[in-house]
């Protein structure tokens, strides 16, 4: 019995130690040694459990300290996503009248050609309100390329950026046909059937279109 008794008390003193020691490297020894003085005032036999439930505990906060740590960091990192976001915001508030490619939507696209259109001008600052009944799109024809007839719900104006070609509109069932090139401007009324094509064999047919909306405030089809 004796034997068995120097035994348990040397297997607990082992655990108490090696813990102790453990638990002072990443911790600075206060809380384990908190623990261990805490299971010394135990009776022998309830030592091993004592310590066994500090080491739980102590494993829980470090737990604890990690997700605190975690969600400090996203924290963080969602403050530095929206510091960039409102200084985005701020440079475009101060440029509100320049607009790049990216500032355009592609809503038709071919190995033709293309057709671009910028959002209303009342999302992008309300500096622009006054004009958010008219939308800006860019078409674009490759050489000798031909645009099916078509037509939207806004009125029209149209600008030859490059290339030229031959338009032709129909409206309330009088056609009229014209050569463009770059420069011309041309006028195309809401419901008025349109086509065009691109006379050249080299360059492309670029045409820039202010539209100005009639039903719904800077929506067209």
């Amino acid at each position: 019995i004796v034997l068995l008794l120097a035994t348990l008390l040397c297997a607990a003193a082992a655990v108490a130690s090696s813990w102790e020691d453990d638990n002072h490297h990443h911790h600075g020894g206060h809380k384990s040694g908190r623990c261990v003085r805490r299971c010394e005032d135990r009776p022998w036999h309830q030592r091993p459990r004592c310590l066994e439930q500090c080491r739980e505990e102590e494993r829980e906060k470090r737990q604890e300290r990690s997700r605190h740590e975690a969600d400090d960091r996203s924290g963080k990192g969602s403050s530095e996503d929206e510091r960039e976001r409102e200084q985005e915001k701020e440079e475009k508030d101060r440029r509100p009248y320049v607009f790049d490619r990216r500032s355009f939507r592609r809503v038709v696209r071919s190995e033709q050609g293309s057709l671009r259109v910028l959002r209303p001008f009342d999302e992008v600052s309300r500096l622009l309100r006054g004009i958010r009944d008219y939308r800006v799109a860019v078409l674009e024809a490759n050489p000798r390329s031909f645009v099916v007839p078509s037509h939207t719900d806004a009125h029209c104006i149209c600008y030859v950026a490059e290339g030229e070609g031959v338009v032709t509109t129909i409206e309330n069932g009088e056609r009229r046909s014209y050569t463009i090139k770059q420069g011309h401007v041309f006028v195309a009324p809401a419901g008025a059937v349109t086509y065009l094509a691109n006379t050249d064999g080299r360059k492309k047919l670029v045409i820039t279109k202010i539209l100005h909306t009639i039903s719904v405030p800077g929506e067209f089809q």
